[in-house]
């Protein structure tokens, strides 16, 4: 196993310590679920005592336009919430002045007063802007290294505590490139619990979902392999439908729908594997749920071509059918990075799913994915409260980076660890 750098093994006593969170928790400028920041605290806390000061950084949201590659700086993806969250938890923590920008958003690092005043003694932490307001975030090479330098002139040493970050960001990967750095304490954590999932205690059952199916083609393919059974959900499962069955959804674009076929070819070699939920909720409309204007449907009773409007929901009627139900009940590690329903509206498919596998005493369950989180948490809060100090159960901060990780059977070779790895 390789050599990780660890955050106990490096001297932090006096010195400015750059630390890159994952608290990308905030949508339209509010904190849904605050789990991500509190799993962070240890990291911080640490340093703190060892007498280091602390610049923080983290992602929230997409502020950049993939069409236009304009990044939108707005009050939606500040890190302010994130702020007043740490400072009510205790911290003297600030956020560092917003630097000049224009459309292709913050093009340069400048230190700040707040920086000046962190060396002082004045704060304990300074948080900078969205990493994702900076043009060299998701840049070209020459724009990642040049904000990557600028990152490490802030700091002395670099500690990365944010495994659910796992694309090759200048964030995540080029203040490593100049300062002594190492994995922070939830890192280490994360990549401890890693065994569950890549050598689980079988009957191993994934449960994954998704709004594309053509972003998750690899970890499928993986999990396919490695599961004993595999749970589809949201728009992914409506891809497989049409291209198993042949009727078609209103909404499946045609990459998904050809992806999904080549996947339904491939899983013709694990017959048994793909537990199908049987009944789905079709809606004439997104934005609302009004009496009439959706229905059940049982899939065995649809044919090729007939059309669906939009498929936003599972039945909880599926998680009683008999395969179904027996499989969540005699596994043994459970894997869900998965809502089954489109919320706010449609959320009976996604309380069913999360019941069923908390009614299996037995089972590891492994949950991952800010959106899956949240939604037990919204949905649930009584299991909520019980998963967290429950030890059959475990909460990852990044679903996406966990099916990465399944696709490349191992962390060391996401390059935000890599680059952490003792010479």
């Amino acid at each position: 196993m390789p050599d990780l750098a660890l955050l106990k093994d490096l001297d932090v006593k006096g010195k400015i310590a750059l630390v890159r969170v994952d608290h990308n928790v905030v949508k339209k400028g509010k904190i849904i679920d605050p789990y991500r920041i509190d799993a962070s605290l240890p990291t911080l806390r640490y340093l703190l005592q060892e007498g280091a000061r602390i610049i923080l950084m983290s992602h929230v949201g997409r502020p950049r336009d993939k069409k236009t590659g304009e990044i939108k700086i707005s009050d939606d993806t500040s890190i302010e919430p994130v702020v007043a969250y740490l400072r009510e938890a205790g911290f003297n923590a600030v956020a560092m002045t917003l630097p000049d920008y224009d459309a292709n958003g913050i093009s340069k690092l400048k230190g700040g007063k707040e920086i000046k005043e962190l060396k002082a003694g004045k704060y304990d932490i300074v948080y900078l802007p969205n990493t994702r307001w900076f043009t060299g975030e998701e840049g070209d090479e020459k724009e990642k290294k040049a904000l990557g330098k600028q990152l490490a002139a802030l700091a002395d040493v670099f500690v990365n505590d944010a495994f659910g970050s796992w694309q090759p960001h200048a964030s995540t990967i080029e203040p490593a490139r100049h300062l002594p750095s190492c994995a922070g304490f939830l890192m280490e954590k994360e990549i401890s619990h890693l065994n569950d999932v890549l050598k689980p205690a079988r009957p191993f059952v994934a449960v994954v979902a998704g709004s594309k199916f053509d972003t998750k083609i690899e970890p499928l393919y993986a999990l396919l392999e490695k599961a004993d059974f595999l749970v589809l959900g949201g728009v992914i499962y409506n891809a497989y439908l049409c291209a198993r069955y042949g009727f078609m959804i209103k909404g499946v674009s045609e990459e998904d729908l050809e992806a999904a076929a080549e996947f339904v070819e491939f899983s013709k070699r694990y017959r048994g594997k793909i537990v199908e939920l049987q009944y789905i909720v079709e809606s004439d409309s997104l934005d609302s749920k009004k009496k009439g204007s959706y229905r059940t449907h049982d899939i065995k009773a649809l044919g090729k071509g007939d059309f669906l409007n939009y498929v936003l929901d599972i039945d909880p009627r599926s998680f009683l059918e008999k395969k179904t139900k027996k499989t969540f009940a005699k596994a043994n590690t459970i894997f869900v990075n998965a809502v089954m329903g489109l919320t706010p509206l449609f959320t009976e498919g996604t309380i069913a799913l999360d019941e069923t596998i908390h009614a299996n005493n037995r089972a590891r369950k492994l949950f991952g994915g800010g959106d899956t989180l949240q939604e037990l948490n919204t949905l649930l809060p009584e299991i909520y409260q019980q998963a967290l100090i429950n030890q059959r159960y475990y909460f990852f901060t990044g679903g996406g980076t966990i099916l990465k990780v399944i696709s490349e059977k191992s962390p060391y070779g996401l390059e935000p660890v890599k680059v952490l790895l003792k010479p």
